[in-house]
């Protein structure tokens, strides 16, 4: 266990396992690929891109799972951030099952990249996702009954009220839908063993190495504070740390922030009283609380977010009520760390991945959704570099609109947004 040096004062960073420093670059290199980011997606795609022979470096600003990656809630849902009845809808039903069949080949490679690397991330099975309003009665049905008829996916239920209630001891909901196959993990733990399989897959890892420019060119120079790196392809996977790096695709995506915070550990029955198992669990909030046991018995609770650049002043408190909505029993429990993080979204709720020029590939707006996502994602980014574009197009062809005015206006655009869904959830 490590004090995590370098990142912020969470749960995750007070148990973090395998937390190795990188230098930062000070010098002018050459590579055949140079990824910007260290977060899963840049992970995923330099762990590919290595397996694959190519000289891979990679640039982090500050921390390898300091962004998103390593401060999440630690879900991995199935299927996309949206599910499958919406994404019938919009594409058919062959696109929806081939977006679907990549989600369960994201979910594989975890589980495969964990047990290969021997990656401590604590990994459990099973999700709730508790109805929390009238308006949605039945979907827990329709999804499970078009999962087990159209995806071969058998592994999914409708909870009644009851159910819901054994599983999850809240009155805020008013049935469930339980997925036996979904995942949670420790994400930075995981972040931390990606970046160690990569490194000795020949990866040369370099942090506090703020990317502050790249040339567009072949090959591009990709240049830091203090070196730069000369390279046939370039990979962006900065997702909600994009900021003005890369204009072209900056207005696709809104970066906001979410919070957590970890209780004190609760004890054995009082934990077990309150949750059933070690399964991840979110609601059907737009504004969505997402929560679950850690290993020593803490309850992990997000919930709220903001649309700035600064966080609350005091986020235990800024959390806090989020957690007693759902769970009132828990007003005496103290709060042991609290933290918040910033991730990205579309207009859409699809991950947008594509490539701005022949040797600039992105990976970006996971939209709460960025564990398996951002992994899959970097993972097809690898295979286009390497001449397989196949399955990378099909992400590239999405849909992904720009927010309204851009990046100028999208936050005051996204706060009204935000507050007529805020009115809906409650209605």
């Amino acid at each position: 266990m490590t004090t995590g040096a370098g990142y912020p004062d969470s749960y995750y960073a007070a148990t973090a396992s395998g937390n190795r420093a990188f230098a930062p670059l000070d010098d002018v290199i050459r590579a055949d690929v140079c990824v910007i980011g260290g977060g899963f997606t840049g992970l995923s795609a330099a762990l590919n891109l290595a397996e694959q022979g190519l000289d891979v470096v990679l640039l982090e600003a500050e921390r390898i799972g300091f962004g998103a990656s390593g401060r999440c809630g630690g879900l991995i849902g199935s299927g996309q951030r949206q599910d499958v009845l919406e994404t019938e809808e919009q594409f058919g039903l062959q696109r929806s099952r081939e977006l679907w069949d990549f989600a369960e080949l994201a979910k594989r490679e975890i589980r495969e990249r964990i047990e290969e690397h021997n990656i401590p991330c604590d990994l459990q099975r099973g999700q709730l996702v508790g109805i929390h309003k009238k308006g949605y009665l039945g979907w827990a049905e329709e999804l499970s009954d078009a999962l087990a008829a159209r995806y071969d996916y058998p592994f999914s239920s409708a909870l009644s009220a009851e159910e819901t209630r054994s599983k999850v001891d809240t009155a805020d909901f008013l049935e469930g839908w339980y997925d036996s196959e979904a995942l949670t993990i420790h994400p930075l733990n995981y972040a931390l063993g990606l970046a160690q399989a990569a490194a000795a897959a020949g990866v040369r890892i370099f942090e506090n190495s703020r990317v502050t420019d790249y040339s567009r060119a072949e090959p591009a120079i990709v240049s830091t504070e203090k070196g730069a790196v000369a390279a046939n392809f370039i990979v962006l996977a900065c997702n909600g740390y994009l900021e003005d790096l890369e204009p072209r695709v900056a207005g696709k995506i809104m970066p906001i922030n979410n919070f957590m915070i970890a209780t004190e550990p609760l004890g054995k029955q009082r934990a077990n009283d309150l949750i059933s198992g070690r399964f991840g669990i979110h609601d059907t909030r737009f504004v969505v609380n997402y929560f679950r046991l850690s290993e020593d018995g803490r309850l992990l609770f997000g919930g709220g977010e903001n649309y700035r650049r600064g966080f609350p002043g005091d986020i235990a408190n800024f959390v806090r009520p989020y957690m007693l909505q759902l769970f009132p029993q828990l007003k005496d429990v103290a709060i042991d760390y609290s933290w918040g993080g910033t991730l990205s979204v579309t207009v859409n709720r699809l991950p947008h991945v594509g490539r701005l020029q022949p040797n600039v590939y992105f990976g970006q707006g996971y939209s709460g959704h960025g564990i398996s996502t951002a992994s899959f994602a970097g993972k097809l980014i690898a295979e286009a570099i390497g001449g397989q574009a196949k399955r990378f197009d099909v992400f590239a062809d999405l849909p992904i609109h720009t927010f309204p005015g851009g990046t100028l206006l999208r936050y005051p655009g996204m706060v009204l947004g935000m507050l007529y869904y805020t009115i809906k959830d409650r209605l």
